[in-house]
Protein backbone atom coordinates (compact mmCIF):
# COMPACT_ATOMS: atom_id res chain seq x y z
CA UNK A 1 0.00 0.00 0.00
CA UNK A 2 2.75 2.52 0.76
CA UNK A 3 4.21 1.45 -2.53
CA UNK A 4 1.41 2.72 -4.59
CA UNK A 5 1.07 5.84 -2.20
CA UNK A 6 5.04 6.78 -2.84
CA UNK A 7 4.31 5.69 -6.31
CA UNK A 8 1.25 8.25 -6.82
CA UNK A 9 3.15 10.86 -4.73
CA UNK A 10 6.25 10.00 -7.41
CA UNK A 11 4.13 10.86 -10.21
CA UNK A 12 2.26 14.26 -9.01
CA UNK A 13 5.91 15.41 -8.41
CA UNK A 14 7.01 14.56 -11.91
CA UNK A 15 3.97 16.34 -13.67
CA UNK A 16 4.15 19.18 -11.27
CA UNK A 17 8.16 19.20 -12.46
CA UNK A 18 7.30 19.02 -15.95
CA UNK A 19 4.22 21.55 -16.22
CA UNK A 20 7.05 23.78 -14.67
CA UNK A 21 9.39 22.78 -17.27
CA UNK A 22 6.86 23.76 -20.07
CA UNK A 23 6.18 27.13 -18.35
CA UNK A 24 10.18 28.00 -18.27
CA UNK A 25 10.15 26.76 -21.93
CA UNK A 26 7.26 28.52 -22.96
CA UNK A 27 8.64 32.07 -21.10
CA UNK A 28 11.93 31.64 -22.78
CA UNK A 29 10.62 31.20 -26.25
CA UNK A 30 8.07 34.17 -26.00
CA UNK A 31 10.43 36.36 -24.54
CA UNK A 32 13.75 36.03 -26.64
CA UNK A 33 12.24 33.82 -29.48
CA UNK A 34 9.10 35.19 -31.44
CA UNK A 35 5.67 36.61 -30.02
CA UNK A 36 2.34 37.23 -31.46
CA UNK A 37 0.49 40.92 -31.46
CA UNK A 38 -2.72 42.54 -32.44
CA UNK A 39 -3.46 45.81 -33.81
CA UNK A 40 -5.38 47.75 -31.02
CA UNK A 41 -5.19 51.27 -32.66
CA UNK A 42 -5.01 52.25 -35.94
CA UNK A 43 -1.90 54.15 -36.30
CA UNK A 44 -0.03 52.08 -38.48
CA UNK A 45 -2.54 52.62 -40.98
CA UNK A 46 -2.89 51.11 -44.39
CA UNK A 47 0.33 48.90 -43.54
CA UNK A 48 -1.73 47.31 -40.25
CA UNK A 49 -5.90 47.33 -39.22
CA UNK A 50 -7.17 47.36 -36.31
CA UNK A 51 -7.95 43.53 -35.53
CA UNK A 52 -5.11 42.02 -37.44
CA UNK A 53 -2.43 39.07 -35.80
CA UNK A 54 0.90 39.65 -36.31
CA UNK A 55 4.23 37.81 -36.33
CA UNK A 56 7.16 39.10 -34.71
CA UNK A 57 10.73 37.97 -34.66
CA UNK A 58 12.51 38.47 -31.20
CA UNK A 59 15.71 36.52 -31.73
CA UNK A 60 17.37 38.49 -34.32
CA UNK A 61 17.70 41.40 -31.97
CA UNK A 62 19.69 39.58 -29.56
CA UNK A 63 22.51 39.61 -32.37
CA UNK A 64 21.76 42.87 -34.20
CA UNK A 65 19.98 46.71 -33.65
CA UNK A 66 16.69 47.73 -35.18
CA UNK A 67 17.43 49.04 -38.25
CA UNK A 68 15.21 52.70 -40.31
CA UNK A 69 12.47 50.79 -42.16
CA UNK A 70 11.53 47.80 -39.61
CA UNK A 71 8.29 48.32 -37.74
CA UNK A 72 8.67 47.00 -34.33
CA UNK A 73 6.90 46.10 -31.13
CA UNK A 74 7.76 47.93 -27.87
CA UNK A 75 6.45 48.71 -24.50
CA UNK A 76 4.24 51.52 -23.44
CA UNK A 77 6.79 53.96 -23.36
CA UNK A 78 4.47 55.96 -20.76
CA UNK A 79 4.19 53.18 -18.39
CA UNK A 80 5.28 54.12 -15.08
CA UNK A 81 7.62 50.72 -13.64
CA UNK A 82 7.19 49.65 -10.10
CA UNK A 83 10.44 51.09 -8.38
CA UNK A 84 11.24 47.21 -6.86
CA UNK A 85 13.96 46.06 -8.93
CA UNK A 86 11.54 42.23 -8.53
CA UNK A 87 8.60 43.76 -10.08
CA UNK A 88 10.06 45.98 -12.26
CA UNK A 89 11.51 42.79 -14.08
CA UNK A 90 8.25 41.21 -13.59
CA UNK A 91 6.27 43.75 -15.46
CA UNK A 92 8.91 44.14 -18.31
CA UNK A 93 8.40 40.20 -18.68
CA UNK A 94 5.95 38.99 -17.59
CA UNK A 95 2.88 41.25 -17.01
CA UNK A 96 3.17 45.00 -17.34
CA UNK A 97 2.99 47.58 -19.96
CA UNK A 98 0.97 47.04 -22.96
CA UNK A 99 2.62 46.55 -26.51
CA UNK A 100 3.17 49.28 -29.09
CA UNK A 101 3.63 49.11 -33.27
CA UNK A 102 5.65 51.82 -35.39
CA UNK A 103 8.15 52.04 -37.94
CA UNK A 104 11.43 52.88 -37.51
CA UNK A 105 12.58 55.81 -38.71
CA UNK A 106 15.95 56.95 -37.02
CA UNK A 107 18.66 55.31 -35.19
CA UNK A 108 20.76 56.08 -32.66
CA UNK A 109 23.54 58.79 -33.70
CA UNK A 110 20.51 60.08 -36.72
CA UNK A 111 19.17 63.51 -36.45
CA UNK A 112 15.48 63.95 -37.64
CA UNK A 113 13.78 66.96 -38.23
CA UNK A 114 9.61 67.45 -39.53
CA UNK A 115 8.94 70.53 -41.46
CA UNK A 116 6.17 71.93 -43.85
CA UNK A 117 7.20 72.31 -47.08
CA UNK A 118 4.46 73.70 -49.91
CA UNK A 119 2.05 73.16 -46.87
CA UNK A 120 2.86 69.46 -46.54
CA UNK A 121 4.55 67.79 -43.70
CA UNK A 122 7.93 65.89 -44.70
CA UNK A 123 10.76 64.67 -42.38
CA UNK A 124 14.48 64.87 -43.32
CA UNK A 125 16.70 62.11 -41.97
CA UNK A 126 20.82 63.15 -41.68
CA UNK A 127 19.88 66.66 -43.49
CA UNK A 128 18.34 64.22 -46.92
CA UNK A 129 14.41 64.72 -47.14
CA UNK A 130 12.90 60.80 -46.56
CA UNK A 131 10.80 59.37 -49.10
CA UNK A 132 7.84 57.66 -47.69
CA UNK A 133 5.72 55.28 -50.13
CA UNK A 134 4.12 53.43 -46.69
CA UNK A 135 2.20 56.94 -45.15
CA UNK A 136 -1.26 56.56 -45.35
CA UNK A 137 -2.68 57.96 -48.72
CA UNK A 138 -6.72 57.77 -48.05
CA UNK A 139 -8.52 60.29 -45.83
CA UNK A 140 -9.70 59.08 -41.93
CA UNK A 141 -13.78 59.62 -41.11
CA UNK A 142 -15.23 60.25 -37.72
CA UNK A 143 -17.09 57.41 -36.97
CA UNK A 144 -18.77 56.46 -33.51
CA UNK A 145 -17.41 53.05 -32.45
CA UNK A 146 -21.59 51.78 -31.48
CA UNK A 147 -24.87 52.86 -31.74
CA UNK A 148 -25.09 56.28 -30.98
CA UNK A 149 -28.75 56.39 -29.26
CA UNK A 150 -27.04 52.78 -27.06
CA UNK A 151 -23.95 54.59 -26.18
CA UNK A 152 -26.61 57.86 -25.32
CA UNK A 153 -28.29 55.61 -23.01
CA UNK A 154 -25.65 53.70 -21.87
CA UNK A 155 -23.98 56.76 -20.30
CA UNK A 156 -27.63 57.90 -19.05
CA UNK A 157 -28.13 54.67 -17.35
CA UNK A 158 -24.60 54.95 -15.54
CA UNK A 159 -24.76 58.45 -14.49
CA UNK A 160 -28.17 58.32 -12.52
CA UNK A 161 -26.99 55.46 -10.88
CA UNK A 162 -24.21 57.66 -9.95
CA UNK A 163 -26.28 61.29 -8.92
CA UNK A 164 -29.31 59.17 -7.95
CA UNK A 165 -30.57 61.50 -4.89
CA UNK A 166 -28.27 64.35 -5.55
CA UNK A 167 -29.56 67.90 -7.24
CA UNK A 168 -27.14 68.41 -10.16
CA UNK A 169 -27.84 70.59 -12.80
CA UNK A 170 -28.87 68.98 -15.99
CA UNK A 171 -26.03 71.60 -17.90
CA UNK A 172 -23.13 69.66 -15.93
CA UNK A 173 -25.31 66.33 -16.96
CA UNK A 174 -24.95 67.27 -20.48
CA UNK A 175 -21.47 68.20 -19.79
CA UNK A 176 -20.59 64.48 -18.49
CA UNK A 177 -22.41 62.95 -21.16
CA UNK A 178 -20.26 64.21 -24.34
CA UNK A 179 -17.37 64.27 -22.59
CA UNK A 180 -18.14 60.53 -21.93
CA UNK A 181 -19.46 60.19 -25.51
CA UNK A 182 -16.15 62.31 -27.12
CA UNK A 183 -14.20 58.69 -26.13
CA UNK A 184 -16.42 56.68 -28.01
CA UNK A 185 -15.30 57.87 -31.27
CA UNK A 186 -12.28 56.85 -33.31
CA UNK A 187 -11.20 57.68 -37.00
CA UNK A 188 -10.80 55.14 -39.93
CA UNK A 189 -9.20 54.84 -42.87
CA UNK A 190 -11.78 55.46 -45.87
CA UNK A 191 -11.86 55.20 -49.19
CA UNK A 192 -14.27 58.25 -50.45
CA UNK A 193 -14.21 56.66 -54.02
CA UNK A 194 -16.18 53.41 -52.79
CA UNK A 195 -19.52 53.66 -51.38
CA UNK A 196 -19.95 52.48 -47.57
CA UNK A 197 -20.57 48.63 -48.37
CA UNK A 198 -17.76 48.39 -50.66
CA UNK A 199 -14.98 50.04 -48.74
CA UNK A 200 -11.80 47.65 -48.45
CA UNK A 201 -10.20 48.20 -44.63
CA UNK A 202 -12.71 48.24 -42.38
CA UNK A 203 -16.68 47.83 -42.07
CA UNK A 204 -18.23 51.54 -41.58
CA UNK A 205 -22.15 51.48 -41.02
CA UNK A 206 -23.20 54.69 -42.64
CA UNK A 207 -25.32 55.50 -39.16
CA UNK A 208 -22.45 55.80 -36.95
CA UNK A 209 -20.62 58.20 -39.20
CA UNK A 210 -20.46 61.78 -37.76
CA UNK A 211 -21.00 64.66 -39.86
CA UNK A 212 -20.41 68.21 -39.72
CA UNK A 213 -22.71 70.55 -40.34
CA UNK A 214 -23.57 70.33 -44.21
CA UNK A 215 -24.20 66.58 -43.65
CA UNK A 216 -21.25 65.43 -45.12
CA UNK A 217 -18.64 62.90 -43.01
CA UNK A 218 -16.05 64.27 -41.07
CA UNK A 219 -12.62 63.90 -42.73
CA UNK A 220 -9.16 64.48 -41.99
CA UNK A 221 -7.11 64.15 -45.60
CA UNK A 222 -4.11 63.34 -46.09
CA UNK A 223 -1.33 65.80 -45.47
CA UNK A 224 -3.22 67.95 -42.79
CA UNK A 225 -0.79 69.29 -40.93
CA UNK A 226 -0.56 68.64 -36.85
CA UNK A 227 -0.16 72.43 -35.48
CA UNK A 228 2.54 73.04 -33.27
CA UNK A 229 1.76 74.40 -30.25
CA UNK A 230 4.42 77.35 -29.98
CA UNK A 231 1.67 79.49 -30.95
CA UNK A 232 4.03 80.53 -34.41
CA UNK A 233 7.24 81.17 -32.26
CA UNK A 234 9.80 79.53 -34.42
CA UNK A 235 12.15 77.29 -32.07
CA UNK A 236 16.08 76.24 -33.36
CA UNK A 237 16.42 73.36 -35.47
CA UNK A 238 19.61 72.85 -33.62
CA UNK A 239 17.41 72.35 -30.04
CA UNK A 240 15.83 68.84 -29.85
CA UNK A 241 12.04 69.55 -29.60
CA UNK A 242 8.72 67.56 -29.64
CA UNK A 243 5.11 68.88 -28.65
CA UNK A 244 2.65 66.17 -30.35
CA UNK A 245 3.12 68.53 -34.04
CA UNK A 246 4.20 67.65 -37.05
CA UNK A 247 7.22 70.10 -36.52
CA UNK A 248 10.07 68.72 -34.34
CA UNK A 249 13.94 68.37 -34.07
CA UNK A 250 15.94 65.67 -32.27
CA UNK A 251 19.56 64.71 -32.38
CA UNK A 252 19.39 60.57 -30.79
CA UNK A 253 21.40 59.68 -28.33
CA UNK A 254 23.48 56.24 -28.19
CA UNK A 255 20.56 53.90 -27.31
CA UNK A 256 17.51 56.18 -28.44
CA UNK A 257 15.00 55.58 -31.44
CA UNK A 258 12.78 57.60 -33.32
CA UNK A 259 9.60 56.02 -34.20
CA UNK A 260 6.41 57.17 -36.09
CA UNK A 261 3.08 55.67 -37.67
CA UNK A 262 2.43 55.09 -41.22
CA UNK A 263 -1.20 56.61 -40.10
CA UNK A 264 0.67 60.20 -38.94
CA UNK A 265 -3.01 61.53 -38.14
CA UNK A 266 -3.95 58.69 -36.76
CA UNK A 267 -0.91 57.70 -34.70
CA UNK A 268 0.53 58.75 -31.00
CA UNK A 269 4.11 58.37 -31.38
CA UNK A 270 7.69 59.97 -30.81
CA UNK A 271 6.02 62.99 -31.75
CA UNK A 272 4.28 62.82 -28.36
CA UNK A 273 6.48 61.38 -26.58
CA UNK A 274 9.71 61.62 -27.88
CA UNK A 275 12.51 59.03 -28.59
CA UNK A 276 12.43 55.22 -27.17
CA UNK A 277 15.22 53.88 -25.32
CA UNK A 278 16.11 50.66 -27.04
CA UNK A 279 16.19 48.47 -24.24
CA UNK A 280 12.18 49.14 -24.76
CA UNK A 281 12.07 47.40 -27.96
CA UNK A 282 11.38 44.12 -27.85
CA UNK A 283 10.72 42.74 -31.14
CA UNK A 284 10.36 43.10 -35.75
CA UNK A 285 7.26 42.32 -36.93
CA UNK A 286 7.59 40.04 -39.57
CA UNK A 287 4.24 38.68 -41.28
CA UNK A 288 0.45 38.81 -40.80
CA UNK A 289 -1.27 35.35 -39.90
CA UNK A 290 -4.57 36.92 -39.28
CA UNK A 291 -6.62 39.68 -40.40
CA UNK A 292 -10.60 40.81 -38.88
CA UNK A 293 -12.53 43.76 -38.65
CA UNK A 294 -12.97 43.76 -35.00
CA UNK A 295 -11.94 45.16 -31.67
CA UNK A 296 -11.95 42.38 -29.60
CA UNK A 297 -8.82 40.79 -27.83
CA UNK A 298 -9.59 37.52 -29.19
CA UNK A 299 -11.21 36.42 -31.93
CA UNK A 300 -13.25 33.32 -30.44
CA UNK A 301 -14.90 35.92 -28.51
CA UNK A 302 -16.47 37.89 -32.01
CA UNK A 303 -17.26 34.46 -33.24
CA UNK A 304 -19.21 33.34 -30.10
CA UNK A 305 -21.15 36.96 -29.78
CA UNK A 306 -21.46 37.25 -34.04
CA UNK A 307 -21.60 33.37 -34.72
CA UNK A 308 -22.99 34.08 -38.43
CA UNK A 309 -21.75 37.81 -39.15
CA UNK A 310 -18.52 36.55 -37.94
CA UNK A 311 -17.05 35.33 -41.04
CA UNK A 312 -18.03 38.83 -43.05
CA UNK A 313 -15.54 40.19 -40.47
CA UNK A 314 -12.71 38.57 -41.87
CA UNK A 315 -10.77 40.22 -44.66
CA UNK A 316 -10.01 37.32 -46.76
CA UNK A 317 -8.11 39.34 -49.06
Amino acid sequence: MSQVKTKKQGGIVASIVEFATLLIIVFVIRTFGFGLYQVPTGSMETTMLVGERFFADKFSYIFRKPQRGDIIAFNDPEFEYSESSLVSLFQRYVWGPSNWTKRVICVPGDRVRGTIEDGKPVVYVNDQKLHEPYINKYPLVHVWRQDFDDLRSQIEQELEGIFRGRMVDQSVIEKVINQKLSRQTTWRSYDPQLSYEMQQFYRINEQRVITNEEGNPTLLWPGTLIRPKTNGILIESTRNHWDGSDQFYVKLGPDEYWCMGDNRLGSKDCRVFGPIAGKQIHGRIIFRIWSIDSDESFWLFDLIKHPIDFWSRIRWN
